[in-house]
């Protein structure tokens, strides 16, 4: 009989929902935004959004966590692999308080609240549910695997004190399924070899 469990070791369990804003599709990218919410890992749970806008943040990477252990843990173990600017442990952490809104069968809305900053991450018009599984070494970034579901939004905004971000999400197909640039990324489990 074949066992169940996964002798991979596990790294971090949670959200990664994120937001890739394009002027078009094809287009560069305007917006990004990767926000975690970490239920475990080594770094201890919490909160963070790794965030780079070329209208709100004048092209620079921000970082916002109510865990600053964990950012920094996740930028190492993850972040590296994903997306090399958002792991510059020289960058400063902003101290934030994140809440989630929205009922996410026709919006969800991330809330970040920092000392003279309000972030909203809205996805909306959701596209059918996605199971992802990668397998431990069959990702071309590294040995990692990851499972989690995606529930892709064909709408989404991202604002910096009621300012929005340019731009909108484009087609991003995950294998044969149809898929956006802007994901609600839930029962997300990054796993490695032990």
């Amino acid at each position: 009989m074949t066992s169940p469990i996964d002798s991979n070791e596990v790294r971090i369990t949670g959200e990664n929902s994120f937001i890739r804003l394009h002027k078009q599709e094809g287009g560069p990218e305007l917006t990004r935004a990767s926000h975690w919410r970490v239920l475990w890992s080594p770094g201890g749970p919490g909160h963070v959004l790794y965030l780079k806008s070329g209208d709100l943040t004048a092209g620079k990477v921000r970082i916002y966590s109510d865990n600053p252990h964990m950012a920094r843990w996740l930028q190492g173990e993850i972040e590296s692999m994903l997306f090399p600017e958002f792991a510059d442990q020289s960058l400063p952490i902003i101290d934030a308080i994140f809440e989630r809104e929205g009922d996410s069968i026709s919006f969800s809305r991330e809330v970040v609240e920092a000392r003279d900053e309000t972030i909203h991450l809205s996805w909306w018009d959701f596209l059918t549910p996605i199971m992802v599984a990668k397998a431990a070494g069959s990702l071309a970034i590294g040995p990692h695997g990851v499972y989690t579901v995606l529930i892709p939004g064909l709408g989404a905004q991202v604002t910096l004190n009621d300012v929005a971000a340019a731009g909108q999400p484009v087609p991003d197909k995950r294998g044969d399924r149809d898929a956006s640039s802007a994901c609600l990324a839930w029962s997300e489990t990054w796993v490695r070899p032990s």
